[in-house]
């Protein structure tokens, strides 16, 4: 398969455990850039924590950010955003404080870490994530959120539930990012761990999942890699693109 564009996810999958991108995985990125290919972060971060690892891995396409709320250029020119609700930021932040779960909202301007503004609607507001080491909690605010439509609710972990606008995945913004360089989701790799990968995954040519990955995640995949911590994006990237 004729893969031009291989997008990765970040924590979990291109990052080890330190967050960092091995020496190895740093070169066989590089290689790809030199044969063309498109590296394309696709990411649940926000543009602020994600950039820096562009510049360090010296990327030249398009940044997916926020689980898809944003497509940038690598010279930070917006191309796409999606955004939720001002009431929905609200109703889901209230909802995980009334049952004590850390919070973490994303706007245009900055991350609200398990606080929130004075006013949500002064703000324009990408996603909201909570966090919980009880399940039966993230259930029952699934069980809530699950009566609005214009949500789109998957993780990163299995601990936690993230909120973007209905319609709004990494495979979206994806597809956008293929009209625009001129290819399809055939000519994608793409690589994650978590429920918020799913969707690219099962869309691009090739999903690879992370040996780390949920197990959800590897069921759809078309090829289960090493993990995070073992170079598995650089030896997915060896196996299908090299």
């Amino acid at each position: 398969m004729d893969i031009k564009l291989v997008a990765l996810d970040m924590d979990g999958t291109l990052l080890n455990n330190e967050e960092i991108v091995t020496a190895f995985t740093r070169e066989k990125i590089a290689q790809a850039q030199k044969q063309g290919v498109h590296i394309v972060l696709s990411t649940g971060r926000w543009l602020g924590t994600c950039y820096p690892y562009a510049e360090s891995l010296n990327l030249s396409s398009y940044l997916v950010t926020s689980n898809g709320g944003e497509i940038w250029t690598i010279d930070k020119e917006l191309k796409e955003r999606h955004l939720l609700d001002p009431e929905r930021i609200k109703l889901v932040w209230e909802l995980a404080k009334d049952r004590g779960l850390v919070t973490w909202s994303v706007s245009t301007d900055r991350v609200w870490f398990d606080e929130a503004p004075d006013d949500f609607s002064a703000h324009e507001w990408l996603k909201i994530g909570c966090n919980s080491l009880d399940a039966n909690k993230l259930d029952e605010i699934v069980k809530e959120l699950s009566y609005y439509d214009d949500l789109e609710l998957t993780n990163s972990l299995p601990t936690n539930i993230e909120v973007n606008p209905k319609g709004v995945s990494k495979a979206s913004a994806l597809r956008s990012v293929c009209h625009e360089i001129g290819i399809t989701m055939e000519n994608v790799m793409a690589a994650g761990d978590s429920l918020n990968d799913i969707k690219m995954i099962q869309e691009a040519g090739i999903g690879v999942a992370m040996g780390n990955a949920q197990e959800a995640i590897k069921k759809v995949a078309d090829h289960v890699t090493s993990t995070n911590a073992e170079d598995g994006v650089g030896k997915a990237i060896e196996k299908f693109v090299l």
